[in-house]
């Protein structure tokens, strides 16, 4: 293979052009920023502001499932599905992680759960495309879903109270656990946190 001879001017834009590829093709190397970024402590008390926030969601799934786990209805691992958390309050929640956070802590004690309204959709969809394209010489079977023992169903409400200095939030969040078939309640919890802020 021939090579042009460009001479030393003119290799190094080509020299400079190959370490500006190499560059660009490395993944290894972090990216530096301003230093405006860093890491912390994601379970460490935040009080940025009074507002439902992760340490809540935390302390609010700890409490709920440790409770839950130990009560006589959990033994022998029975089907649950779950129903979103309701928000009662006046701000924004994302309640799908409240009831995603709860479901993992609950997953990790050894409950199981059956697909729930938010996933059933994707379930069936899925379903009917293994059966109906042709595609598949295995296939899951129609008809063969687990309804589920107990229904999980939450809520989340505040109280707020202020003056001229002070503004105070009072969360209560409440969890049930309702057996479906006979529509029995079979356990139920709850956990307050209070949030001041001054100005």
């Amino acid at each position: 293979m021939k090579f042009l001879n460009t001479g030393r001017a003119g290799a190094l834009p080509v020299l400079a052009s190959l370490l500006l590829v190499t560059g660009c093709s490395s993944t290894s190397s972090p990216l530096l920023g301003d230093g405006s970024v860093s890491y912390g402590d994601s379970k460490a008390v935040e009080t940025i502001t009074n507002e439902f926030g992760t340490s809540d969601l935390q302390a609010i799934a700890e409490s709920m499932t440790r409770s839950l786990i130990q009560h006589p209805a959990m033994q022998g691992r029975p089907l649950i599905t779950v129903a979103e958390v309701k928000n009662k309050t006046s701000e924004y929640i994302d309640t799908r992680n409240i009831t995603n956070s709860i479901k993992t802590q609950l997953m990790k004690g050894g409950a199981r759960f059956t697909t729930d309204n938010s996933t059933m959709g994707a379930q069936t969809d899925e379903l009917m495309r293994q059966n109906q394209t042709g595609l598949y010489g295995k296939k899951a079977k129609v008809g063969k879903m687990q309804g589920a023992k107990y229904l999980l169903t939450g809520e989340i409400t505040s109280i707020v109270k202020r003056n001229a200095s002070t503004k105070l939030v009072d969360y209560k969040f409440t969890l049930m656990l309702k057996n479906v078939e006979d529509g029995i309640d079979e356990w139920q919890d709850e956990k307050e946190i209070r949030k001041t802020s001054r100005r």
